[in-house]
């Protein structure tokens, strides 16, 4: 593991263990002035298992993942990708609606 994607294999690491998809988990890394952020993209099936209920299990991974970085001495934070067409729903909101507001984003 390279000192440089730690944060990222990581990450990996840990929402492959989660899905029930693991071959769908796909993570981007961009580093810029903010530091690095880490774009995380899970197939549709597996939001629910990634925001866990009220976004317990996004903010549990947000953290590690933080603490991953300060150890790398970076500034890491984690975006969680909405899967496409979660929104085309109307009226009634899908879980997955409901655990990303609940994170606010």
């Amino acid at each position: 593991m390279a000192k440089g994607t730690a944060d990222k294999d990581f990450l990996e690491f840990i929402i492959k263990a989660l899905v029930d998809n693991p071959d769908d988990v796909k993570v981007d890394r961009r580093v810029d002035e903010m530091g690095v952020l880490l774009s995380l993209k899970v197939n549709p099936e597996d939001m629910g298992q990634i925001i866990g209920k009220a976004g317990s299990t996004a903010r549990a991974i947000r953290n590690l993942v933080r603490i991953v970085g300060l150890k790398n001495h970076a500034r890491v934070n984690l975006k969680i990708e909405e899967p496409e067409g979660a929104r085309a729903s109307q009226g009634k909101k899908s879980k997955v609606e409901e655990g990303l507001e609940d994170l606010k984003i």
